[in-house]
């Protein structure tokens, strides 16, 4: 005869989290939720698509319900903002649920965000402006609440998704990118590493540096990145200096990354990659030097 098995036992949310617990927030009560009275976590730095992913939830949730009860906390000013579950309540709307079962917890700000953080960092995909945002806040959190041990902070903030210390730093510095050059390091088309350069310009700079690559179609990798960070700590970081950059083909040149996403439209379908690198490089010389920028 077979054994019974052992009693497993389940880790509670805030164990797995590492996250302790007072008194007053000891004892799990779901309750039911009207949708219409929850509302997103400030800042929220994690998208919500209605994707294949989000279908496949909203027919769980029309066949089983809810599994996994959302984690709210009472509002100031009314309702319950979403700590963990914005994709549930979500999907619940696109199924057609008036209410949502959930765990009112009265968490801190600080704690609040350490969880919201934790619960959606091991997604599956998480975009770069994801991870830098979140990791930002929680970084913050974690200052706040003075946490002092082994690790240091940064090791701490990417613990639950295996990132090391260096690793969250490089994400945190990337949160400081003005939106449109973030949204290129999502794409693909800006590297991270080199985006790690370009975060450390200020705003206005930042947007100097957009209107190049725009106009050019060409994102620069991390050499290119940091002579342009150079050019900022040297306060000549100028169109015109960033154009005559950008147009070098010495051979001591600065390798750039084009991106061939954004150019293929404008040549024959035969054309390579490194084809058509060769022909914007030759008109952008033979523009720079119409401009005068190339001696």
């Amino acid at each position: 005869m077979r054994k019974p098995k052992k009693e497993i036992h389940l880790t509670s949310y805030e164990e797995l989290l590492g996250i302790e617990v007072n008194q007053e927030n000891s004892v799990d009560k779901i309750t039911e939720i009207p949708i219409d009275c929850l509302y997103d976590f400030k800042n929220h730095p994690f998208h919500v698509i209605n994707d294949e992913k989000m279908q496949e939830t909203v027919d769980s949730i029309k066949e089983y319900g809810v599994l996994n009860p959302c984690i709210v906390r009472p509002r100031e000013g009314g309702g319950y903002e979403i700590i963990s579950g914005h994709r549930r309540k979500y999907a619940c709307q696109l199924a057609g649920k008036a209410k949502i079962p959930a765990i009112i917890r009265n968490y801190t700000d600080d704690e609040a965000t350490i969880i919201m953080v934790d619960s959606n960092i091991q997604r599956e995909h998480v975009l770069p402006s994801e991870k830098a945002h979140a990791y930002a806040m929680k970084y913050e959190a974690l200052k706040h609440q003075g946490v002092k041990g082994r690790k240091n902070t940064a090791d701490m903030v990417g613990e639950m998704a295996g990132d090391s210390s260096r690793t969250v730093q490089r994400y945190i510095r990337l949160s400081k990118l003005v939106p449109e050059l973030l949204k290129y390091v999502d794409n693909g088309e800006l590297q991270v590493v080199s985006a790690e350069q370009l975060a450390g310009l200020t705003e206005e700079q930042q947007k100097i540096v957009l209107d190049v690559i725009e106009y050019l179609l060409i994102f620069p990798n991390r050499q290119l990145a940091t002579k342009i960070k150079e050019l900022s700590q040297a306060g000549n970081l100028k169109k015109e200096t960033l154009y005559e950059l950008f147009a070098q083909r010495n051979e001591t040149r600065v390798n750039v990354t084009i991106s061939s996403k954004r150019i293929k439209n404008y040549f024959p379908e035969e054309y390579t990659k490194e084809q058509m690198e060769s022909v914007i490089y030759e008109l952008l010389e033979e523009w720079s030097h119409k401009k005068g920028i190339v001696q």
